[in-house]
């Protein structure tokens, strides 16, 4: 009787483990459809991005595309910035909230999910992205309505053209290079 019901454990236990890995791939899926695949970024690379920029204490920090929002979350811890994180991807924003609760970044980052096109970015002083060329370029007339005068854009892993003007520091790392642009 006992190891029947310890092999209906295991078994029950197997059948909710392939179900979330389904769940979370078929997430990752719908990332890379909407526009840009979850890429996380190394601690150390993240730090090299953030030290390049002189943040002001308690402007807002948005990041588009947050993925796990290891991103925010350190910008936010380190230089005393509040944040907002958008990412389409509703399992991986439940995880970054999660992981806000235990760097305890929680209480200065608001966490969304939607598609970033409708997030509004008139009040964002600092935005990071790390999105594909072509998503990046669709949203250029966004940035054009909404980013007010001073903003600082960190796109990392590929420039935005159509802001070449506006480039005022390129970090070449490997693989992905960073671009900053002031608005």
């Amino acid at each position: 009787m006992v190891n029947l019901i310890l092999y209906l454990v295991l078994i029950f236990s197997l059948l909710i483990f392939l179900i979330f890995m389904s769940v979370y791939g078929l997430s990752l899926i719908y990332s890379s459809l909407m526009g840009s695949p979850y890429v996380p970024t190394r601690n150390k690379v993240i730090l090299d991005i953030l030290k390049e920029v002189k943040f002001k204490r308690g402007k807002l920090f948005v990041e588009l595309g947050s993925g796990d929002a290891r991103i925010i979350r350190m910008a936010v811890k380190k230089y005393h910035l509040k944040g907002l994180a958008v990412d389409i991807n509703g399992l991986i924003n439940l995880w970054a909230k999660i992981l806000s609760r235990f760097d305890k970044t929680n209480k200065n980052i608001v966490f969304k999910t939607e598609n970033i096109f409708y997030t509004d970015l008139t009040k964002a002083d600092y935005l990071y992205l790390f999105l594909m060329p072509d998503l990046l370029k669709k949203l250029v007339p966004k940035f054009d309505r909404e980013l007010k005068k001073g903003a600082i854009i960190i796109s990392h892993g590929f420039p935005i053209k159509e802001y070449e003007s506006k480039l005022i520091k390129q970090v070449d790392r490997k693989p992905f290079p960073t671009y900053y642009y002031m608005v």
